[in-house]
């Protein structure tokens, strides 16, 4: 069963960071992106699907914390299911370290030392 009004309020935690962009997915919700790198998208009140680093994706599986995305299992991507008002903090954690990772590889690329 979704969370009433859990899209919403990612939606709304996650567009006040810095350098993100908020535009329609291409299959359905709300993806937010830096530069040309996707942090992750919303599909409404029942899921978020976040790519990260694999050894990232396997840590977040083996926690817990995440499920393999629903489509590409085998891929960076984790998915979280919105079904409990837990799940919604959960995700808008997760979307936030996405969000560090792409921020912190954009400023490497701009500033290379």
């Amino acid at each position: 069963m979704p969370v009433p009004g859990g899209g919403e309020r990612i939606y709304d935690a996650v567009k006040c960071w810095e350098q993100i962009a908020a535009r329609p997915h291409r299959l359905g919700g709300t993806e937010f992106r830096v530069g040309r790198r996707e942090v992750g998208h919303v599909h409404g009140d029942s899921l978020v699907d976040i790519p990260f680093p694999l050894g990232v994706r396997d840590e977040l599986i083996r926690s817990g914390a995440a499920e393999p995305h629903q489509v590409l299992p085998k891929s960076g991507w984790v998915s979280v299911y919105l079904r409990r008002p837990g799940d919604v903090a959960r995700a808008i954690e997760l979307l936030r370290r996405s969000y560090d990772i792409a921020v912190g590889s954009r400023v490497g690329k701009t500033h290379p030392a």
